[in-house]
């Protein structure tokens, strides 16, 4: 009789549809903070006679605040429709693809703990290619958490995020909906290797610790720490895809790098750091918690000998 081995499955199809719904979850809950980080990243400082001006937005909590007083609590959600946009695509397909690559990287019949650097090369292809695809996604939601309060009488340049796709391509050619692709594969790739590859890292040696086990608070845990060192590697790439996206002075990323560190310094580089972590902390946290509850769905127990 044959010795038959269980063995929990779950298809990329099924997985897609959950890491689609998680993002976009934890989108929702959080791109308020990520309005106000893309505010403090395209804050420049404009020189006076006198010196300099006092920065209209001031910290995570200042920017949110000022944000909501001038052009109400719908404000703190500009862009949200495209960043649902983003993360159905982006989202679904870089967690998605995650564990075929790194299934196919180490082969099917790998046994034990999979290495860090496997991981972290899984990540990175997967976070490239899912951006390639939703980079124009990305390019919308940018420009419209990027318009503040207007003067009276001045339009917006977009009424929404599917009149922006269209008004891109009008203006600008369907090329521009690429802008910054450089800059943003590479934060993407570095941003995705750091949160898949450090929770999925990190997730794996919390079980190790006595009384640890695969729950809410390992996933909570697993996630904070996926946010931060995402932020602290990615940080000036994402500096530098938000000023190109919502700026169309700068001609390449090296002249917006160049630029950026010449008239503001290194620390401009690191401009809404505090949003940043606390969105993306949040982010991962929310995302990965409730991927984790969602895949239990779909994941099923198959024999095998």
């Amino acid at each position: 009789m044959a010795d038959f081995k269980p063995r929990i499955e779950i298809s990329f199809l099924e997985t897609f549809i959950c890491s689609a719904f998680a993002a976009c979850f934890a989108e929702l809950c959080t791109i308020p903070l990520d309005t106000a980080k893309v505010r403090l990243q395209l804050q420049r400082k404009i020189p006076t006679g006198d010196g300099e001006n006092l920065p209209k937005y001031r910290g995570s909590i200042g920017t949110l605040a000022t944000i909501a007083r001038e052009e109400g609590i719908s404000g703190l959600w500009k862009g949200v429709i495209a960043g649902l946009h983003r993360q159905c695509i982006y989202g679904g397909l870089r967690i998605g693809l995650y564990e075929p690559v790194k299934t196919f990287l180490v082969g099917s019949d790998f046994i034990g703990d999979i290495p860090l650097y496997q991981k972290i090369l899984a990540a990175l292809l997967t976070g490239a290619i899912a951006i390639i695809v939703a980079n124009p996604t990305d390019l919308v939601k940018v420009r419209l958490q990027s318009e503040g309060k207007l003067p009276a009488g001045v339009p917006r340049r977009y009424a929404g995020a599917v009149d922006a796709y269209f008004t891109i391509v009008k203006l600008e050619g369907v090329s521009a909906l690429w802008t910054g692709l450089g800059p943003n594969i590479a934060r993407n790739a570095i941003v995705n290797a750091a949160e898949l590859a450090s929770y999925d890292q990190i997730k794996e040696t919390i079980m190790k610790i006595p009384f640890f086990r695969d729950s809410v608070l390992t996933h909570l845990l697993a996630g904070l720490a996926a946010g931060f060192f995402a932020v602290c590697i990615g940080s000036p790439i994402d500096v530098v895809k938000s000023r190109m996206m919502g700026d169309s002075t700068y001609r390449n990323t090296v002249d917006c790098f160049i630029k950026t560190m010449k008239t503001e310094g290194i620390m401009a580089f690191y401009k809404g750091f505090l949003p940043n972590f606390t969105r993306l902390g949040t982010w991962n946290a929310i995302m990965f918690l409730t991927l984790e509850q969602v895949k239990k769905v779909f994941l099923r127990e198959v024999l095998y000998d």
